[in-house]
């Protein structure tokens, strides 16, 4: 969604803002695409942070094509850093709020985790989680605790969507993974999510989003078979490998494989 690029405070004078769009984690991010005075260009961006700090804005990332490397002097001495270059651009970042730092280093695709947490009563907590350098089943449980307090055990991976060209055309992997919580009281991160809760099986998936969004009616079937043991999704055994010494993971479907391999009370 492209945010407005000029403010008026109580009906008096407009302050000009910088052209950009929101994020899907409360930043925005500033695309520049024609040439601009460097001095008019700091005045823009100076007022565009104010407001934009007003309005509990996170992350700023502005993209600068290579033709206009005039602005990057100006835009690093206003608190910027480099995050990543390409061919035709490079990008900057900056933190606004006075929490940590959770822009994620530069990476050749973006993993993303979508937590089905459903409990013993068929309700279910779902959560949308971002992995930053992490096996995602570690991860997950690690993210599930932090945001909304409550304890789970990874159980597998029900399916994973994969998307070309997406974050700053890069790949995008998004898993679908079932978990089993270890207790029930909620304690959101405020920073984090704006809203958790348990709500019962039947009632998510009734809901419009579950009905007209291809991705959420799958996860909304998936959970279903799963509970009605008709479905086996991929759990993770242990690894090492002489390609990577250190441990990792791989995920696999252990109905039909020799038991003494996999253990399944390893998580």
């Amino acid at each position: 969604m492209m945010v407005s690029n000029k403010v008026c405070e109580n009906g008096g004078e407009c302050v000009g803002l910088l052209p950009a769009t929101n994020d899907d984690h409360g930043g925005v991010i500033v695309d520049i695409e024609e040439a601009m005075d460097a001095k008019v260009f700091v005045t823009l961006l100076r007022d565009s942070i104010s407001t934009w700090r007003q309005q509990g804005k996170k992350g700023i990332w502005i993209k600068l094509p290579i033709g206009l490397v005039n602005l990057v002097e100006p835009t690093v001495k206003e608190g910027f850093r480099y995050h990543h270059a390409e061919p035709t651009y490079l990008m900057l970042v900056r933190w606004i709020p006075e929490t940590t730092d959770t822009i994620p280093a530069n990476a050749s695709h973006r993993v993303g985790i979508g937590a089905i947490v459903l409990n013993d009563k068929r309700e279910i907590l779902k959560e949308l989680l971002n992995l930053q350098g992490e096996n995602i089943n570690e991860a997950a449980v690690r993210e599930v605790k932090e945001e909304t307090g409550i304890d789970t055990k990874f159980l597998e991976i029900l399916a994973f969507r994969q998307a070309h060209k997406v974050f700053f055309q890069k790949s995008d992997l998004f898993f679908i993974c079932m978990m089993h919580p270890l207790s029930s009281d909620i304690k959101k991160q405020d920073l984090e999510i704006e809203a958790a809760q348990w709500m019962p099986f039947e009632e998510y998936a009734a809901q419009p989003v579950a009905q007209d969004h291809q991705l959420y009616k799958y996860i909304a079937e998936l959970c279903l078979a799963k509970e009605q043991g008709d479905y086996t999704g991929l759990s993770p055994v242990p690894i090492t490998s002489i390609f990577h010494k250190d441990l990792s993971y791989l995920y696999l479907n252990s109905r039909h494989l020799n038991q003494s391999l996999v253990s399944s009370d390893q998580f």
